[in-house]
């Protein structure tokens, strides 16, 4: 009896192996990968918690700058061309930006919405080419100058973002946490040296587009980071360019090359020490 019970499972175990084996693949199975990812697609950001002007015991308003060329900011700026579904920060803007999932503004108080065609502007780079010609009449060498524009270009322009957040301490809670308002990406000039801001969006509404664009995470594969986890979880870096003062004035105005940098991070250490200062131990 036993024997052929044996028999039988072995029997019934072989027929659908055989039937796994011969499983037959449609057009829609093929996929780069070994399962389908659902947990990006689907993925919802942390709404920010309700907050009352009462309890705001203090606040400090400062604007950062991330500089792409950072290696622990390349998350942002890779691939600068898509890879795998995966894009960069640049691109995931561009593309919210054209289709109207979110807004962008020319001014950093959000009060000067741009029109589409307005944004198409912005991310359309141009440069200049000298195109070198010989008169067959006079044989003089005639030089005209070329405009080339390519929107695939602002990829690799965009090299830094302008950061504009509020730092705050809650007393019902009892904690020093940070929102971030705004975000203005810049566009490098390479002939000029400087950083040319393209436009203004407004972080909040952002969230759920960002939310839902996986970005590379060096340790694990398999679990992907969003956009929004970096900057909800703060995993940049970046350093103080302005923080609220009676001039309105930058920290490049009243510092320069090392003092700078010494001022921005004594803006964090006031900051950081603001809570660590209510506390006794």
């Amino acid at each position: 009896m036993k024997v052929r019970l044996f028999i039988i499972i072995t029997v019934f175990s072989f027929i659908l192996s055989e039937k796994g084996f011969a499983q037959v693949f449609q057009p829609g199975d093929y996929r780069d990968g070994i399962y389908d990812k659902e947990n990006s697609v689907n993925r919802r950001f942390i709404p920010y918690t309700f907050l009352r002007e009462a309890d705001v015991q203090w606040e400090r308003r400062v604007w950062r700058l991330i500089d792409l060329r950072e290696k622990v900011n390349h998350p942002l700026y890779f691939p600068t061309t898509e890879v795998n579904g995966r894009v960069s920060f640049i691109q995931v803007i561009k593309k919210a930006a054209l289709t109207g999932e979110i807004m962008c503004f020319s001014d950093e108080e959000f009060l000067s919405p741009m029109t589409i065609s307005q944004v198409k502007e912005k991310l359309v780079f141009c440069d200049s080419a000298e195109n070198r010609d010989i008169d067959p009449n006079s044989g003089e060498e005639i030089i005209t100058k070329v405009w080339r524009c390519d929107s695939t270009s602002i990829y690799e322009k965009v090299l830094t973002y302008r950061v504009k957040e509020d730092w705050f301490f809650d007393k019902q809670k009892s904690v020093l946490e940070v929102r971030i308002l705004g975000l203005c990406p810049q566009k490098n000039d390479e002939a000029k040296g400087i950083d040319i801001p393209l436009f203004w969006i407004y972080f909040p509404a952002c969230r759920p587009v960002f939310a839902a664009n996986e970005t590379f995470n060096t340790k694990n594969d398999a679990e992907r980071r969003t956009f929004e986890d970096i900057f909800w979880k703060r995993q940049f870096n970046s350093f103080v360019i302005k923080e609220t003062n009676v001039y309105d004035r930058n920290i490049v105005e009243y510092a320069k090359g090392i003092d700078a940098l010494l001022e921005s991070d004594r803006i964090k250490k006031n900051i950081f020490e603001y809570e660590h200062d209510l506390w006794h131990f």
